[in-house]
């Protein structure tokens, strides 16, 4: 395992190249040597290389093979009237600690590589040439992009075609400009992960949008920002694809434009769309497809999203298709859905449990509050289940004060404790026991389920366990009663 040492400044190709006093001077005089598994390739700070570098040779899964950088001041640079790092065929890279600007192609290009890592890595103004993807990988495996920083390209921020495992992970790609320019493109690929990535297009010159997906295989987006563009993401013909949790704002290039579209070029199913706040921009969702089309668009459930100031509709579906709509957030002033009637009359896609309120705003503020709560209540180690595992079974209201849940239809899954008073309640809240354990409220409304472990049957799967109480009003002798159910997932629980 050698560390190879190149410093444009004050090296020379005569030298070892094996320490900082004996650099190499040139990428043509590493690109001569047989680089094994395990060798370090750095380049000084403060250097500049005006060649493509070509990577020719494998690590192995224990030992790859790292370019990176050593030293102090500016990242090294590499510029190119080529790519600027270029590989075919090689295994087991990591490239990590560099920039590379002002080249022809792509500012990284992968053929037929696997596992490969790119991480806090700077890409500026590639692509001048060639219009091409900053960040380009074709018919590869295995491949993550990390921390990296993609700014004023030309094309593509990301060409990502018939790669087989691909992660993108809190990047950050801002004005990918170009005819045909996305920030993130991908073709025929699987098992996708796109997570904390910052998105922006909107000050690019491209008329086409954020991240493209086209035909994607188990696809995860979650926690991005995404922003502007002629839509937020596009994944029109793909399977079992989670879009979820993401901000998605500024897109109305166009009276089509959509922050989340499928269903327009191929057969889509198994599509969960969920917990994303989708604003500023024309349609929410769009479920949609050319006239004539016979593809299929089966699965596709859009629930727990919050929608607000759009010009359109939160939900489009004009074309056939099989979901539902459900427990979504919509702002006064935005259109909740433009279903066709043909869908409807076939009650093949379902609308319930959504609500409508004045300012989102405040309903996110709410739910920023109640997720701190819950965080705080499972960190101790005690508490295994919050939030999401409390599922109301029946919720008997009609109560002359109400009933205990304070979410009658509009959040079934919070559990919210209304105020009856100390000599109700108790100032120290409501505790239910159970077969397996115990629920607790307290008199702010926060919750936990508290499992005794000794108590569970010795089989994996899950069990459940109902929760019976009610309140009697006093005076009125008007009582009212709920059942919760708890769901308790025993796998990774018992040894």
């Amino acid at each position: 395992m050698t560390v190879y040492y190149v410093n444009s400044a004050t090296g020379s190709d005569r030298n070892g190249g094996t320490g900082q006093n004996s650099a190499f001077a040139t990428l043509s005089k590493v690109e001569s040597l047989k680089l094994k598994p395990g060798d370090s390739v750095l380049l000084a700070k403060g250097s500049v290389f005006n060649k493509q570098f070509d990577i020719k040779y494998s690590g192995s899964d224990s030992a790859p093979i790292k370019i990176g950088s050593y030293g102090t001041g500016a990242a090294p640079v590499i510029h190119s009237s080529g790519d600027g790092i270029h590989s075919l065929y090689a295994s087991n890279i990591v490239i990590e600690n560099l920039k590379i600007s002002n080249t022809s192609g792509a500012g990284i290009y992968g053929g037929s590589v696997t596992n490969w890592t790119v991480r806090d890595v700077e890409i500026a103004k590639t692509g001048l040439s060639e219009n091409a993807g900053a960040v380009t990988f074709r018919s590869s495996k295995n491949v993550t992009v990390e921390d990296s920083k993609i700014s004023g390209v030309k094309g593509d921020g990301f060409w990502i075609e018939k790669v087989a495992g691909i992660k993108l992970l809190n990047n950050t790609v801002t004005s990918a400009s170009g005819s045909t320019a996305d920030a993130v493109q991908m073709n025929d690929s699987s098992n996708i992960l796109i997570r904390g990535n910052h998105l922006d297009q909107t000050h690019a010159d491209s008329p086409k949008g954020v991240i493209a997906l086209v035909r994607p295989v188990n696809a995860v987006v979650e926690d991005n920002t995404l922003t502007g563009g002629g839509f937020g993401i596009s994944a029109q013909a793909g399977k079992n694809v989670a879009i979820r949790d993401n901000d998605i704002s500024g897109y109305h290039g166009y009276s089509w434009s959509f922050a989340v579209g499928l269903g327009d070029q191929g057969n889509t199913r198994d599509y969960d769309i969920s917990g994303n706040h989708i604003h500023d921009g024309a349609w929410g969702v769009a479920v949609s497809g050319p006239s004539g089309a016979s593809y299929t668009r089966t699965n596709i459930k859009v629930h727990d999203n919050v929608f607000d100031d759009l010009s359109q509709a939160a939900l489009k579906v004009d074309r056939p298709a099989s979901g539902s709509f459900t427990n979504n957030t919509i702002e006064t002033g935005t259109k909740a859905t433009a279903i066709s009637p043909s869908i409807v009359d076939a009650h093949t896609f379902t609308v319930s449990g959504n609500k409508t309120v004045a300012n989102v705003e405040t309903t996110l503020a709410a739910d920023d509050t109640k997720v701190a709560a819950a965080t705080e209540v499972s960190a101790d180690s005690a508490v295994v289940a919050v939030h999401d595992n409390l599922k109301i079974f029946t919720d008997n209201s009609e109560a002359h004060r109400g009933n205990l849940l304070d979410n009658d239809s509009s959040d079934n899954d919070t559990l919210v404790l209304r105020r009856f008073g100390d000599e109700t309640v108790g100032k120290h809240g409501l505790t239910l026991t159970g077969e397996y354990g115990d629920i607790h409220v307290d008199r702010e409304g926060n919750y936990a389920y508290t499992l005794d472990e000794t108590k569970l049957p010795d089989h994996s799967g899950h069990v459940s366990e109902s929760f019976s109480y009610g309140i009697n009003d006093g005076t009125s002798h008007h009582s009212d009663g709920d059942t919760l159910t708890v769901f308790i997932h025993l796998d990774g629980l018992l040894s």
